[in-house]
Order: C-alpha cells, then sequence, then structure tokens
C-alpha cells in the first residue's frame, strides 16, 4: 500500500507537526514533492501568523509555488498528517496536486472522507488521487496529545 519514500515523506510532514505542537498550533504538517524531491513544506502557523488561512497545506502550497515558480503544481503529491478542511481541498484541487496522502481522519472538519467526498465531486475541473492511513497512530497520538494539554 504505502512505499518506504512515502513512509519517509510523511516522517518530514510529521516532524512539522511536531514543530506547530511545540509553538501551541493545531499539529499538522505538510510537505510537497515532485520527482522524489521535497519542493514545498508547511505546518499550521494559525495562531502566529493571526491569519484563519495559515493551515500547513496552505503554507505547503504557497512554499512550493515560490520554490517552483509556478502555481500549478502539476505531477506533485502532498503528505499531510490531518485530513484536509473544505479550504485546503480546494486549494488543492486549484493548484492541480496529483495526490493527496493524508494520516488521519478529521471527523469535524476533514472533506475528503469524514464529512464530504469533496475530492470525488464530479464538478471539479481537476482530479485528485487521495489515501489515508500512513502514521494514523502517530498522527492522532499528537493531536489528541495536544487537545489534552489545552483543556
Amino acid at each position: 500500500m504505502f512505499s518506504q519514500q512515502d513512509k519517509a515523506f510523511m516522517s518530514e510532514a510529521f516532524e512539522l507537526a511536531q514543530e506547530s505542537y511545540n509553538y501551541n498550533e493545531v499539529p499538522v504538517g505538510a510537505i510537497i514533492v515532485n520527482n522524489g524531491k521535497i519542493i514545498g513544506r508547511g505546518r499550521n502557523n494559525v495562531i502566529i501568523n493571526n491569519d484563519v488561512t495559515s493551515h500547513a497545506e496552505i503554507n505547503a502550497i504557497k512554499d512550493a509555488s515560490k520554490n517552483i515558480q509556478n502555481y500549478r503544481l502539476v505531477n506533485c503529491q502532498m503528505y499531510v498528517t490531518l485530513e484536509p478542511c473544505h479550504m485546503c481541498a480546494k486549494a488543492i484541487v486549484d493548484s492541480r496536486l496529483k495526490s493527496v496522502i493524508f494520516s488521519t481522519l478529521e471527523p469535524k472538519t476533514g472533506c475528503i472522507i469524514s464529512i464530504d467526498n469533496f475530492l470525488d465531486a464530479r464538478h471539479l475541473n481537476h482530479r485528485v488521487e487521495y489515501e489515508y492511513g500512513l502514521m494514523q497512530k502517530e498522527s492522532t497520538d499528537l493531536l489528541k496529545s495536544f487537545f489534552e494539554k489545552r483543556r
């Protein structure tokens, strides 16, 4: 199902999630890969940036687009530690990512499987492949720890 390379890339995204945790941000990390090379990194910075759009996925897309000097990320893959929300899923579609692999479900706002099947919508002008479950336990445990600490 998941390759060793997939596992290595998700581990990179998980390290970014841990950085978010250390800054008291919801611990989510994302990376974007093109031809086996990381071209974009992002972690949640909503509080630090005072910006509700500063999700890990958006930040990774911005970083990758800047690094390759193109807003289209054709044939690129995203690895993210939590199921994307609608805002991030739309950015994933609009940036033309080829695929998304995410670690764990987000039952309240995740729109790929949990509350919606957004990426399967027929009206979208671009299809994005997706899989989930890679490093699911680690990501779930980190999120649970974060929210338990905040209570």
